[in-house]
């Protein structure tokens, strides 16, 4: 049994039925050209009957002993693999859009804490021949970057290599290492020794820079600070229903359009989402004066050193989008100084100085999702802690197949939280970036027109 840490518990006390709590994707897929139209369904079968072993977190469910904690993972005894893997089929005609409504429906649902937090659903029957594969799993078992891993490291460049494993399980049994390996108690009582020399002094430095760089930077007037963001339609509580868009444009295009202006391809992400965030409120007369503030998630693995594929080590940057500004290169110019700035902040802390400055920018927000908001009337007294979570993930370069099958596209699918009822999420793959565009159906009317506003402003910046 292996112990939670705190981030990957906040994930489990801020779930429930408005707010599930789990990331996933919709994978397209083309099948191999000598293929018969059985294919999927062979792919199914052989999902539930192989015997290839399982990655150990695919076989772990959270466990809160006597209904007091602390939380921990514990193998399932009850495994049942036809329960987590499940065979679907899309309704005539078959488009995108039959698709789209699928896999909203079904990242809406909660996951089944009685059992390993995941699911995987194969969907045939779009009319242009290719299947889908959709996958969630919970926050509290891994963040969008592990994710996007688990995903790719199942498949292959060679588009002749067949009897390859499922995502889920593991892929050479001879080599495998545990994903998450259970310490021993001593190693445990070791550990919690040295971090608690350390803690006093790396709280009190996190504590020192936060402040002083906020403060500089807020003086500045170019750094996102928490209790500066405006309302918004989108900062509101939030409903268990959720509409799924997607789209890709070419990395070549976005790379050539920022190159102009000197920017990284992270900055034309949210160059391109502060623009399309903009319109979107445009046409509903409900864009503020003051500019939206985005949180950016920056992971920390690098920094941490840590190479499992399991539970979360995300910091978060807050940018100003400048959705005040109606020049789009006057905004792509603001959002590279206010990023500029905030990774500067990150400049020399340490992995838990950058979480406790996260946890300072982002407490604001943190008090809907716990539940707080109400007390004191708090949720009326402070402002959203920021508008928006926009998220660039890193994905393959090279074209990828699993048993033949080419990967054509691969949409993240982001969690949504109290108050923040949107979230974009792109990653890279093959010369693309897909983008994947997650709100709550009830408070986000028409959210497929912010593909419309991407392309637009593309355009702008390309101009």
């Amino acid at each position: 049994m292996a112990m939670m840490n705190p981030l990957d518990v906040m994930f489990m006390i801020m779930e429930a039925r408005e707010k599930p709590a789990h990331v996933g994707g919709m994978a397209l897929y083309e099948p191999p050209p000598d293929s018969s139209p059985d294919f999927l369904e062979h792919m199914y079968e052989g999902a539930i009957s192989s015997e290839r072993p399982l990655r150990p977190l695919y076989l772990q469910r959270p466990y809160l002993p006597g209904g007091i904690g602390p939380w921990s993972w514990r193998e399932d005894e009850n495994f049942d693999i036809e329960y987590h893997v499940r065979h679907s089929a899309l309704p005539h005609p078959g488009r995108v859009r039959e698709l789209l409504a699928l896999v909203s429906r079904l990242h809406s649902s909660l996951l089944d804490r009685n059992r390993p937090l995941w699911e995987v659903h194969l969907i045939e029957g779009l009319a242009d021949g290719r299947f889908v594969l959709y996958s969630k799993i919970h926050h509290a078992v891994v963040d969008g970057v592990s994710a996007m891993r688990l995903t790719t490291s199942a498949l292959s460049p060679d588009p002749d290599e067949r009897g390859m494993p499922y995502p889920w399980e593991v892929r050479d049994p001879t080599a495998a290492k545990p994903d998450r390996a259970t310490p021993s108690l001593t190693s445990q009582v070791a550990g919690a020794a040295r971090a608690a020399t350390r803690l006093p002094r790396e709280v009190a430095g996190a504590g020192v820079t936060a402040v002083r760089d906020l403060v500089s930077s807020y003086n500045q007037q170019a750094a996102a600070l928490p209790f500066d963001a405006p309302e918004t339609m989108f900062n509101v509580p939030i409903t268990g229903a959720r509409r799924f868009a997607a789209q890709s444009w070419s990395i070549d295009r976005i790379r050539a359009a920022g190159a102009a202006h000197g920017a990284t391809l992270n900055d034309m992400v949210l160059a391109m989402s502060a623009g399309a965030l903009r319109a979107y409120l445009l046409e509903r007369d409900a864009l503020p004066e003051r500019p939206l503030i985005a949180m950016v998630p920056v992971s920390l693995r690098a920094r941490t050193g840590k190479n499992s594929d399991t539970g979360n080590a995300v910091g978060a940057l807050l940018c100003n989008l400048g959705t005040h500004v109606a020049d789009p290169q006057e905004r792509l110019a603001l959002i590279q100084d206010s990023m500029n700035r905030g990774k500067h902040n990150f400049e020399g802390m340490t992995p838990l100085q950058v979480l406790m400055l996260t946890a300072l920018q982002l407490a604001p927000a943190a008090l809907p999702t716990l539940g707080l908001g109400n007390i004191a009337g708090l949720d009326r007294i402070l402002p959203p802690g920021f508008n928006i979570v926009i998220s660039n993930v890193p994905g393959a370069r090279e074209t990828l197949y699993w048993n033949g099958a080419r990967l054509t596209a691969s949409y993240p699918m982001s969690v949504l939280v109290d108050g923040q009822a949107m979230n974009i999420t792109a990653t890279s793959y093959a010369g693309n970036l897909d983008f994947g565009i997650l709100a709550d159906r009830t408070h986000v009317p028409q959210m497929q027109r912010m593909l419309v506003h991407l392309e637009d402003e593309l355009a702008r910046l390309e101009s």
